[in-house]
């Protein structure tokens, strides 16, 4: 398992989870000082971050590019995958492919989380969940055309009204016509809404493609009451190789959220050795 930072890059956005924020360079330093495997992005676009010089950066400081959010679409553009507009719905899923295809670039998946959205009120659930699923659809085979999963993240109760836990996330993906779509398991959203995180990541299985690293309180591990070692056994029984990605608040100040997240990473994922006595 790899461990991966969250880097906020959107200006109009002043408070969030994310570790790092605004300066790109800097933060992928601090990142790559404190031993991080990769970086998450945050952008306001696809064409936010120029692609050469993102390469040189990660290059220079021997990072991977994690994922790339898509959330910005729905803050500040108002587009979700299940509007009752259909114009709407188009516009989402065009900003979606167009992460999709930045990330790509890199061999990053794109995660689709609020750009979900909501049944509003006047749409029945079931209606938006279609909407959901023909948007997924679309999204995933090009993905696949490019070489990269798509990422759907379950959110708890307070954020959507479709999809709150990752069982339910298993029974959507299953229905789908592709197959190139895999849950993110975020332990904020998990611990309001599953009995048991690491239950619900066993049943998950294969289908994890990606985990956000937060506590209890969605600050860095180790500043909650989350529970870890039953979560990163389940993630050893399943066989899961990718990152663990610190989306958490920088609380109490980005440098030392990313240490604690680094320290937090080390401690209940790191091959522990072995010292034997002669």
């Amino acid at each position: 398992m790899k461990s991966a930072v969250t880097i906020a890059l959107v200006p109009e956005i002043k408070t969030g989870p994310w570790i790092y924020w605004h300066d790109l360079q800097a933060s992928l330093a601090k990142a790559a000082a404190l031993g991080f495997d990769g970086v998450e992005l945050f952008t306001a676009s696809a064409d936010a971050v120029e692609p050469d010089r993102l390469s040189s950066l990660l290059g220079e400081y021997g990072l991977r590019l994690a994922a790339v959010g898509t959330g910005a679409g729905k803050v500040i553009r108002g587009l979700t995958l299940t509007d009752s507009d259909p114009e709407v719905r188009v516009q989402a899923v065009e900003f979606i492919a167009d992460m999709i295809a930045f990330g790509a670039l890199f061999g990053a998946p794109a995660i689709i989380g609020s750009m979900q959205g909501n049944a509003v009120p006047g749409v029945e659930k079931e209606q938006a969940l279609e909407w959901l699923a023909e948007g997924l659809n679309t999204l995933g085979k090009q993905a696949e055309a490019l070489g990269v999963r798509l990422i759907y993240e379950p959110l708890n109760r307070y954020e959507t009204n479709l999809i709150n836990q990752l069982e339910t996330g298993v029974q959507l993906i299953r229905s789908l016509d592709t197959e190139n779509v895999v849950l993110l398991a975020d332990l904020f959203h998990m611990n309001i809404e599953e009995a048991s995180l690491a239950d619900s990541i066993r049943r998950a299985g294969s289908h994890l493609g990606h985990v956000h690293f937060a506590d209890s309180n969605r600050r860095p591990i180790g500043f909650g009451h989350t529970e870890l070692n039953g979560v990163v056994a389940a993630l050893r029984e399943i066989d899961y190789t990718g990152f663990i990605s610190a989306e958490a608040f920088p609380w109490p100040d980005p440098d030392q959220a990313a240490g604690q997240t680094i320290h937090a990473f080390n401690q209940y994922f790191k091959p522990r050795t072995r010292t034997h006595g002669l």
